[in-house]
């Protein structure tokens, strides 16, 4: 049996593709109040974005326990897999791949965690890359050196309403210096070396999605696959507007989940794409 992939579920990728590339996927959870969630399991992106409207209670994440994961890699290798790669979100970010690594120790069969220092769509697209090459019969070591090359072609911007969420969740990173003017701007942020950092402060919403149309729209002639992430965006086909000569098709605009959504709050419009090598 070929290497199997693994991932975690702030990797927003949807669960039908998942399944069809045979890709797992370990859920972090979400706490609202007393009651947790594994995320894409117990609660889809729309029955968060719904609780989160009605709650009074701010919801936190936790990543899996390094159990969570030594359950999924004993499966897979019950299942015959040869070895596993476990792609997950940036280390910096959570404890997901920390406990990924202390799993793979006590597994028999080999695991070669890798931290794709992003999140969401980008930890994704290498995960699929991960399958792909999977499928083709590429060892451990190969599928591992591919995805590290992939970490600087892959970028994460996104459109954000309000940098609250983050400043809550601690995971605000570079765009602390923005709190002092966080009322009075609309931030575009990426994902750098694993951690958050601005790129942009406009002072209107159109502004801030123009910022991010034409980052993609100059990346446009070197981009392999765009993969747009919707957060209950009221403007998403604005933004898909701004793209000069670039068509989303249907199954690349992805609904942004709980793990994220929590950290990045609503009405966030993110644009994730690969590059040429």
């Amino acid at each position: 049996m070929p290497v199997r992939i693994v991932t975690d579920s702030a990797a927003d990728l949807p669960s039908e593709l998942a399944a069809a590339r045979g890709i797992e996927v370990v859920p972090l959870t979400i706490r609202f109040g007393d009651t947790t969630y594994r995320s894409g399991v117990d609660l889809s992106a729309g029955e968060f974005w719904d609780k989160l409207r009605s709650s009074t209670e701010s919801p936190a994440t936790a990543a899996p326990s390094p159990g969570d994961f030594e359950s999924v890699y004993r499966k897979l290798a019950e299942d015959g897999a040869d070895g596993i790669v476990s792609v997950h979100l940036s280390a910096k970010l959570s404890a997901t791949s920390q406990s990924a690594t202390i799993a793979a120790r006590s597994t028999d069969l080999p695991v070669e965690v890798v931290d794709s220092l992003s999140v969401s769509a980008s930890t994704a697209l290498m995960a699929l890359r991960a399958a792909d090459l999977a499928d083709g019969g590429a060892t451990m070591a190969e599928i591992a050196n591919e995805l590290k090359s992939m970490v600087d072609r892959t970028q994460l911007y996104g459109v954000i309403d309000t940098l609250d969420y983050l400043r809550r969740g601690g995971r605000i990173g570079g765009a602390q210096a923005l709190l002092g003017t966080m009322l009075q701007v609309k931030p575009v942020i990426s994902v750098v070396d694993g951690v958050v950092e601005p790129v942009g402060k406009v002072r209107t919403r159109t502004r801030a999605l123009q910022h991010l149309a034409t980052i993609v729209n100059d990346n446009a002639s070197s981009i392999e696959r765009l993969i747009v992430m919707d957060g209950e965006a009221p403007d998403l086909d604005q933004f898909l507007g701004m793209l000069r000569g670039i068509e989303v098709p249907r199954e690349d605009i992805w609904s942004l989940g709980p793990v994220v959504g929590t950290h990045a709050g609503p009405g966030v419009v993110g644009a994730v794409f690969t590059t040429s090598a």
